[in-house]
């Protein structure tokens, strides 16, 4: 976690994030070759969506932080709410400058920690929070699905041969087998952390380095088991309830910053059909290997909505769907980040900050 955390990375993740994202506007541009439709879309932008998509950037913050309160007050009495907000949008922060949104859980802890979190109690609100937004989008895909959301997809789009709907479909397949894969890993430890042992002696005999790490993922199931157990119990579970409910608005900013974007250029199209491409898209650039999948995130993004965005306009378009989506929580981050190094990281590049009384 210290590594993750220090000034200088987080500042040249937020230097990479940004100028490869403005690199991928510019491939945009340039694909479009219409800069007078850019401008005159410009032009006629619909501020009033802008407005309704700098308060939707700000659940990045609200939504999340609340979520983290939920949790962490299962665990812990009365943490701040200031506190866990922050919480909520340092770790977006983190994420959409880090690859991989690896930062996103370390930073989250470390504010966590901050405003008078214990490390144990941070760690297990952090994770729960993650099976929390697993447990939301297994159960909202397959039920949009059930009642018919997205079907006009299938006549829009063809990579490979596969619709905008197919596509959608494998990522929720994606999806709901790695919540499967965390059900095991939850309920099953013993059987998981033997699986593991046993395939750590085969691998060790042929690469101890593997091995070693194989082994260390054993002490992290341990860990897991040990959050569920916490949450075991009517009062554990219904906060688990609230925990996954609380995901529809501590993800709406990169669920709605596409229908958003595209009402704000002038654009019309259905709702639902946005909202599950916008989940196509968030799927994907979760395994997108630069800081906030910057660069790549405006291509696919292009990409996936070509048949709902003029050739003209798609600049535009990808342009305030970044805005909404990251360019807001990135500036508020960097300065709340900017404050903390000005007071002093509390330890941030060391091993061990102070735990707190319980």
């Amino acid at each position: 976690m210290p590594r993750l955390l220090t000034p200088r990375l987080l500042l040249r993740g937020f230097e990479i994030s940004v100028l490869a994202s403005l690199v991928g506007f510019g491939i945009t541009l340039i694909y479009g070759n219409d800069f007078q439709a850019f401008l005159a879309g410009i032009g006629h932008l619909h501020w009033g969506w802008l407005v309704v998509g700098v308060g939707l950037a700000s659940l990045d913050w609200i939504g999340g932080g609340l979520r983290n309160w939920v949790v962490a007050r299962h665990l812990f009495p009365n943490p701040s709410l200031k506190g866990m907000i922050l919480a909520g949008g340092m770790g977006a922060w983190a994420g959409y400058i880090t690859p991989l949104n690896s930062g996103a859980g370390p930073m989250t802890m470390y504010t966590m920690r901050r405003y008078g979190v214990p490390l144990p109690v941070a760690v297990t609100s952090t994770f729960m929070s993650f099976v929390a937004t697993v447990l939301f989008f297994a159960m909202a895909g397959p039920l949009a699905l059930l009642f018919g959301a997205g079907r006009s997809l299938g006549q829009r789009g063809n990579v490979l041969g596969l619709s905008l709907y197919d596509l959608f479909r494998g990522s929720l397949t994606i999806i709901g087998a790695i919540g499967l894969l965390m059900a095991a890993v939850i309920f099953f430890p013993r059987f998981t952390r033997d699986l593991i042992h046993r395939l750590a002696a085969w691998v060790g005999r042929r690469n101890r380095r593997v091995a070693d790490r194989l082994e260390r993922l054993q002490a992290g199931i341990d860990e897991i088991h040990h959050s569920v157990i916490a949450f075991n119990s009517p009062r554990g579970w219904l906060t688990l309830v609230w925990a996954t409910i609380l995901s529809a608005p501590s993800h709406a900013n990169k669920l709605l910053a596409g229908y958003v974007a595209l009402r704000a250029v002038g654009l019309h199209a259905n709702f639902v059909d946005i909202l599950l491409l916008q989940t196509l898209v968030m799927f994907l650039l979760y395994f997108a290997p630069t800081p906030g999948a910057s660069g790549i995130g405006e291509v696919l993004s292009a990409a996936v909505m070509s048949s709902y965005v003029p050739r003209g306009l798609r600049p535009l378009y990808i342009l305030l769907w970044r805005l909404i989506l990251t360019y807001i929580t990135l500036a508020f981050g960097f300065l709340v980040f900017s404050g903390w190094v000005r007071r002093g990281l509390k330890g941030v590049d060391q091993a061990v900050l102070p735990e707190p009384a319980a």
